[in-house]
This record gives C-alpha cells, structure tokens and sequence, in this order.
C-alpha cells in the first residue's frame, strides 16, 4: 500500500520534489573496489532494491518484480581535490541526482555518485525512487553500509520484505485494517477544519520553503525535565508541544497534523528497506485548560492515528474527493511532522552546520518545492534537539520561522518545571496567533471568510452577482462558532445556473483558496436587490430555486 501510494506520487509530481536524496561519507583508506563491494551486498540483501513495477505505457503499475539478479551503474566523479566545504558539496550532487523521472518499470532505484579524490572515495552521493525506498529506509542502508565499510558482518534481515507486506495487506486481516482506516480519516475530513492555516496570508498555494534547522541543547535538556516531570515518553511530550503551538499560531481549536514515520513503530517494519510511506493522520482537541491535560489526550490520539495509517490510497483519495465535495472544502495537508528520533536508524543529513557551539544553534539551508505549508523532521532529541522545520513563506518570514522553534524550545523550558496554562503561550513561547479581519468567522469547524466565498462563487459563475452570508438560526445576527453554515444568494438573471451548478462551478475553483467554504446552501433569484448589497435586501427578493447543491445533503 506504501508502494501505491507513492507511485501515484512518482507518475504525478516533480521528480526534485517526490525522488529521495541522501550523502553517505566514506571512511578513510577505503577503495574504490570496497565501496563498490559494500554496495553490491547491500542491493543483494534487500529485495526492495532489486525491485521494478513493470506496466504498459500510460497505465499505473499494479504488480511488483523482484529481480534474481541484473546489474547498477556507480558514477565515479574523481577529483584533485574537493571543493571548499565538501559535504555541501556532496549535498548538491546528490540533490541534483533527484532530477528526471525513476524509469518504475526497469531502473535501480538508486541513482550513486561516488565523489572520490584522486581515486580515493570521500562520500556516496544518492538520489532514490520513493516508489521503493522512504528517508528511513535511505538511513537504514546508510547504517549497514558503513557497517560493511568498517568489516562487520551484518546479521540477516528480519523485517518482512515488500512482497511479505504485501501479501499481509491483501489478506482479509489487512483488509479490514484498511477498511478501519477509511472511516477513521473520513471522520476527520467530515468535522476537522479544512485548512490549518486559513488566514489571509496563506491565500497563494504552497511553493518554495526554505530549510531552517534547529541544534539546541536547551532544548534537549528541557525535554528530558519534562519526560522526567510528566513521567511521559519524550515523543510523546514532544508532539503535544508541537500541537500546542501550531494550533495556537493558526487559530484553530484543533491540531490536524500527518505523522509519516506511524508505520515504522511496528518491530517487523522498523528496519525495512521498503517505501511505508503513508500518512497517520492525527487530530488533537486543544481546547484543555493546560499542557498537562492536553499531554494525558496525546498519547491516546497519537496510538488512534497510528492504528489507522494503513490504507489503499487510490480508496483514500477517491473518499477524500467525495468527502470535500459533500463538505464544500478542499483538504489541505498543511501540517508534516516526522519524528524519526525513536528510530533504530535515522536519516541524518551531513547538511553544513553553522560555525560556533552556542547553547541554540539556528541554521538556514536550501529551499525546497513542498505541497504543505509546515513540515518539520525531528532527527534527535539528545545531547541536542535537532529539528529542521520548513514553513512556508506566505505564512512564516524568516524571524517568524526562527521565532517559532525557538518559541517552541521555551514552551519546553515551562513545561519541565511546572503545567502550562494553554491560555498563556503567547506570554510563555513569543509567539502569537494569525490575525484575521472582522469578516472571518468559523463556520463548520473551519476559519471562513464569506468575502471570499463569494468572490470565488461569482468569479466560478462568470460574474454573476451573489451574496454570502453566515445563517442565522435565530433570524437574528451571525452566530460566530454556532453558525451551521453558509448560505448563497446568487442573481442568474438569465443564466440558467442551478444550485447544483454553482456548487459544482464552487468547487472547480476553490482549490488553494484559504478561507472559501462552499455554503450549505444556495438561493437563487432573478435580479440582485436595487441600490443595496445587504444582507435583508437579498432575502426579500424572491426565490427561483434553492438547495444544497450537492449530491448527498449535508
């Protein structure tokens, strides 16, 4: 199920945005032939690298091959000497390895660059297929390859291997397992917000996100005070501040946030040299008076979340689709966080650090095309937390992103010595929630600025007229959090557009508009109100038709 969920990937995005990198370093006095060597056992030992998806042009693979035996191409790019700062370096060849398209049905899924001075290797440089391997799967190889270059002898594979998993999935069990997950995620994509960060600055889709990272030993320090006061697990306490914070940035009641790594926590998969890659979605209430209480919820959503991270993922979209559609929202995966620190191998990047040993160690590295608006990698938790976060520019500018970590690594300084009123993070971590105008309101559990939706209805509608409104239940003013929805008044004047119409028109252009939420319910009238564009002038007009436009009524 990781490898379909990943191809749909591999066939759709940008190569440089969906394809894996990696720098492993060398020991020195290794030759040539035995990093040759230890990268031969390492493509014997593990059938996900000696797998292919073979399928005919313009279909989508539905089989996996594993070969019996084949051959790999190593790039060997010798040197006289390495550039100034050579992991960068290194770093760069690698990331401009992740370019072109993995050939799924034929090619090895490792694309090696040995970077060698005067015949001698200094790093291996990758780029992977994600259709075959995830970063900890990049960092479980990592480890057995420096182990082979060290002499040791490595002890035989006890993950199941990708036809192993395969055939568990397929079983009725895995089914049901499937099946469970479904519901799970169609719960939250029903009642959740729509967007974690609906604001007005977040109005133009995900680009670019520079990397900012974190090496704070503070941090690290007041993480294990913590763990030692609340008697929790530092993942744990880790993902609860984490929570806290985004959701009090972005306003929200609740904290939607995917957790990749979910999948590697199971023994048998821990160490698999195999792409898991699917989402644990994880919704977390914050509205608890403390950190204390939103701690003792965290654990119990966190297992919820993970239990349910496995999946068909063509179903899963298909119901996202229907779901949003039914809904009015579009789903936005706006919030990654990937702890990989309880990892028995972790995927830690040889990036450059900055110069200096200063208690918080802040660092900015390069940018990078993401289709969400914060992601974060926790790589360590000790002797410092390493954390590196990539957030959005439309949302976050560099002092803000900078002020979100280390607001972060304050939040975890109060909570080690005593419970945090959630009231308080502003005063305790510095960092304040998104502004919104007074025409924003929540609406179905979503940030909603029904300014907006109107201007995308009328725009979906070449130009019609219309005016949204929040409903009123009691036929008096807009109700805030109590408002079950929107309701549309659209001018059709001659056009013959429907109530089904103009959802369907809605929904083709909402995508990556922050705050638009399709209304509920759509009126439609002849002519807009004379001289008025206010609220009790369009519901005295009469009505032509009226509905919900869509094909399930919610």
């Amino acid at each position: 199920m990781g490898q379909a969920n990943m191809i749909r990937c591999v066939l759709r995005d940008d190569p440089t945005h969906i394809n894996n990198h990696d720098v492993w370093p060398v020991p020195a006095a290794t030759g040539l032939e035995t990093a040759v060597d230890a990268l031969r056992t390492l493509a014997v030992r593990h059938e996900g690298l000696r797998t292919t998806f073979p399928h005919a042009p313009g279909t989508v693979p539905r089989e996996q091959v594993v070969a019996a035996e084949g051959s790999f191409t190593v790039t060997v790019l010798d040197h006289p000497e390495l550039p100034p700062e050579p992991a960068r370096y290194a770093e760069s060849v690698a990331r401009a390895a992740r370019a072109g398209r993995f050939r799924l049905d034929r090619e090895f899924p490792l694309r090696i660059t040995l970077l060698t001075v005067r015949g001698a290797p200094a790093y291996a440089a990758l780029a992977s297929s994600h259709a075959v391997t995830d970063g900890s799967a990049l960092a479980v190889l990592r480890e057995e390859w420096l182990a082979l270059l060290a002499g040791e002898e490595l002890l035989a594979p006890a993950a199941l291997t990708p036809l192993g998993l395969a055939a568990e999935e397929t079983a009725p069990g895995g089914q049901r397992k499937s099946e469970a997950s479904l519901r799970y995620w169609e719960r939250i994509l029903r009642t959740g917000p729509q967007a974690m960060f609906a604001e007005p600055r977040a109005a133009a889709p995900p680009g670019r996100q520079p990397q900012l990272t974190l090496r704070s030993r503070r941090g690290a320090l007041a993480l294990a005070a913590a763990v030692e006061r609340t008697r929790s697990p530092a993942a744990t306490v880790l993902l609860a501040a984490w929570c806290a914070l985004i959701a009090h940035r972005a306003g929200q009641d609740v904290c939607v946030t995917a957790v990749p790594t979910s999948n590697r926590f199971t023994p048998r998969l821990a160490r698999s040299v195999n792409t898991l890659s699917q989402d644990a979605l994880l919704s977390l209430d914050v509205r608890l008076p403390s950190f204390d209480a939103l701690l003792r919820k965290t654990w119990g959503a966190a297992l919820n979340a993970y239990r349910h991270s496995q999946f068909d993922s063509v179903r899963l979209w298909e119901m996202i689709d229907r779901v949003t559609g039914e809904r009015g929202s579009r789903f936005a995966r706006d919030v990654v966080f990937n702890d990989v620190s309880a990892l028995p191998a972790t995927l830690m990047a040889d990036a450059p650090r900055q110069a200096g040993s200063g208690e918080e160690e802040l660092s900015w590295g390069p940018d990078q095309a993401l289709p969400t608006r914060v992601l974060a990698f926790t790589y360590r938790t000790a002797p410092r937390l390493h954390i590196s976060l990539w957030a959005d520019p439309a949302l976050f500018d560099r002092a803000e992103a900078e002020g979100f970590l280390t607001g972060l690594v304050l939040l975890l300084e109060a909570v080690a010595s005593r419970d945090v009123p959630l009231a308080s993070l502003t005063e305790v971590t510095g960092v304040r929630p998104a502004g919104r105008g007074g025409d924003w309101l929540r609406v179905d559990g979503c940030w909603v600025s029904p300014r907006a939706v109107r201007d995308a209805l009328s725009r979906a509608l070449g130009g019609l007229p219309a005016h949204v409104e929040a409903d009123r239940p009691d036929g008096g003013e807009a109700a805030g959090d109590a408002s079950p929805g929107l309701t549309a008044f659209i001018a059709r004047g001659d056009d013959p557009v429907t109530p089904a119409g103009a959802h369907a028109a809605l929904m083709d252009v909402s995508a990556d508009r922050t705050g638009v939420l399709a209304p509920s319910r759509y009126v439609i009238v002849e002519d807009p109100p004379a001289g008025s564009d206010r609220g009790g002038a369009w519901r005295r007009l009469r009505v032509l038709e009226e509905g919900a436009g869509r094909s399930r009524q919610v």
